[in-house]
């Protein structure tokens, strides 16, 4: 079956400073988009769309699109507000960041026809994750999403906090996802909710969402329902607030329009939420290259 994976590249990393999903990470100059595209041919995938802003075009070309396009169908979607209407569009124009990842999504909508997984462009997911994405992808059923968890203790960063997708789950089925501010404080895994709810303790085991996310193209029809209630509710506050894929798979689990399969990978994640993290990145990608995993380059 065809499958595409959508890169959300449309974030500047502002806590990393700088456009980190175009930061050299492999022994030969690779970002991280590099290896996870590699990874998901492995896994099966057959088109890559990647959503960026419309400025950084050429720089992903010459970059990580010169090096994939002779080995995958590569489409650009930007994540711009033309499918915003009118009436918010002139609220938006201060605003600085992207609205947000449900709305980058929908910016993909006529790229798309297919089962299709997200992935966010500076995260390191591992192989075993593209497996078991692309194998829940074969079989999706259109009501059906599929979120991909990790072991909360494997994706914390030493130097702070970082936002991760606390997942609430009963037989395999995801319940809720609680997007939070989680860090390691006096040997205790704390997560702060970002809605501003009381702060919880999460056992090390837990599973949380990283934005590996699978969905049928039955999805877009959804997010714009979402979207136009989500500019009405947030008027006020358009320069600020975010239209976030967690929120809206949250909403599609209340609402019954969806149920949510929670999967898990014996895959390591890796990422770089603050330049401190990158050395440790960098190692764990050399180890992986010294084992054999991957090429050096990684594209010969």
């Amino acid at each position: 079956m065809s499958k595409t994976l959508l890169v959300m590249a449309a974030g500047m990393g502002s806590r990393f400073g700088g456009l980190k999903q175009i930061e050299p990470m492999g022994p030969s100059g690779e970002f991280l988009i590099d290896y996870s595209v590699y990874d998901a041919l492995k896994a099966g995938f057959d088109k890559v769309v990647f959503i960026i802003k419309k400025e950084n075009y050429d720089l992903f070309q010459e970059t990580i699109g010169k090096r994939v396009d002779s080995h995958v169908k590569v489409e650009y979607v930007f994540q711009t507000n033309d499918n915003i209407p009118l009436e918010y569009q002139e609220l938006l124009k201060t605003r600085e960041k992207p609205l947000g990842t449900a709305h980058a999504i929908l910016c993909a909508k006529d790229s798309i026809e297919e089962p299709f997984a997200i992935i966010n462009a500076d995260d390191f997911y591992g192989r075993d994750a593209y497996f078991v994405a692309s194998r829940y992808l074969d079989t999706i059923k259109k009501d059906h999403y599929g979120v991909v968890g990790y072991q909360v203790s494997h994706t914390l960063s030493p130097n702070g906090s970082a936002k991760r997708g606390v997942c609430k789950a009963k037989d395999g089925k995801l319940e809720a996802i609680i997007e939070s501010s989680v860090e390691r404080v006096d040997g205790k895994i704390i997560a702060k909710p970002l809605d501003g709810s009381s702060s919880f303790t999460v056992a090390e085991d837990s599973i949380v969402s990283m934005n590996l996310l699978l969905f049928t193209p039955a999805l877009f029809p959804y997010l714009e329902e979402k979207l136009n209630s989500f500019l009405e509710k947030h008027e006020q506050d358009l320069k600020s607030c975010e239209f976030l894929i967690p929120d809206v798979i949250e909403m599609a689990i209340q609402e019954g329009k969806a149920v949510v399969d929670l999967l898990k990978t014996d895959a390591v994640w890796h990422g770089v939420t603050y330049k401190e993290d990158k050395e440790e990145v960098v190692k764990a990608i050399q180890a992986l290259v010294d084992e054999g995993v991957y090429n050096n380059p990684l594209w010969s």
